[in-house]
């Protein structure tokens, strides 16, 4: 009887780690296998513990190309994204204009719409414009289809802003840039930031609507589809696992700093 009260009691936080270890499953595989050294092309049997894919993990042809490309659409995207997404978010939740329901509606058409609808929606626009397939095209679609993302995130966090914030910092004679950079900007830059972070996210890990609209450049989840067809390189698992590592520690740093600045309040 102890247990199963120790058990209710608990009930939902081994569910809650259970499930946690369950979506980190495959990340835990991505890591064990970056230090596998396989005997033929593909790395999906442990044969042996080597260090080798770590001391060059440059060591395939391309993959640092991919990589290095696929972070610099992300960036730019992000960076587009979250300007247009946080006016968007603005205007749609402080200002009353002609279609601003359809707008709201819209918004809402690329998280809905699949993603291989929109890729060869995307595909039909630029070759009627006669536009050339590549690095714009790419970020340009990417822009398109983090922005709603973007603003919803935002949206949130300025709907949930009081306004009275902002009278009081009028009332004590802060104009409106002011009031915007001093006031508004810190309280909504949480829902920035997330929105920024998944804009970036969603950009570098996409390759439907990239694959449709690439035309012959490669991004790196062109390549790691590429490289499975013929052989998975262990150097795939070992930018997989950094990039996991980076995301955990910058989560971390954000909780820590988080916690810094509420106790200082406090």
């Amino acid at each position: 009887m102890p247990f199963v009260n120790w058990l209710k009691r608990n009930l939902v936080v081994l569910a809650g780690l259970l499930t946690l270890g369950y979506l980190l499953l495959p990340n835990v595989v991505v890591t064990v296998f970056s230090f596998n050294k396989p005997k033929g092309r593909f790395n999906y049997e442990w044969q042996q513990f080597s260090l080798d894919a770590w001391k060059d993990p440059c060591g395939v042809s391309g993959l640092c190309g991919s990589l290095s490309l696929s972070l610099q659409i992300a960036f730019w995207a992000t960076l587009g994204a979250t300007l247009l997404g946080t006016l968007i978010a603005f205007a749609l939740v402080r200002y009353r204009f002609r279609a601003r329901g359809a707008v709201n509606s819209l918004i809402f058409l690329p998280m809905a719409m699949p993603e291989v609808v929109m890729a060869a929606s995307l595909l039909t626009l630029f070759l009627n414009m006669g536009a050339q397939l590549g690095f714009w095209t790419i970020l340009i679609a990417h822009i398109m289809f983090c922005l709603s993302f973007v603003v919803t995130a935002v949206k949130a966090r300025v709907m949930s802003m009081d306004p009275k914030l902002e009278e009081a910092a009028r009332d004590l004679y802060a104009g409106p840039f002011q009031t915007f950079v001093r006031v508004t900007l810190p309280i909504a830059a949480p829902g920035i930031a997330a929105g920024a972070l998944l804009a970036f996210a969603l950009s570098f890990d996409d390759f439907i609507i990239t694959n449709f609209n690439a035309g012959s450049t490669v991004t790196f989840p062109m390549f790691v589809w590429g490289s499975a067809q013929r052989g998975t390189p262990v150097q795939i698992n070992v930018i997989g696992t950094t990039m996991f590592v980076v995301a955990v520690l910058f989560v971390l740093v954000s909780m820590v700093a988080g916690n810094r600045r509420n106790r200082q309040k406090a």
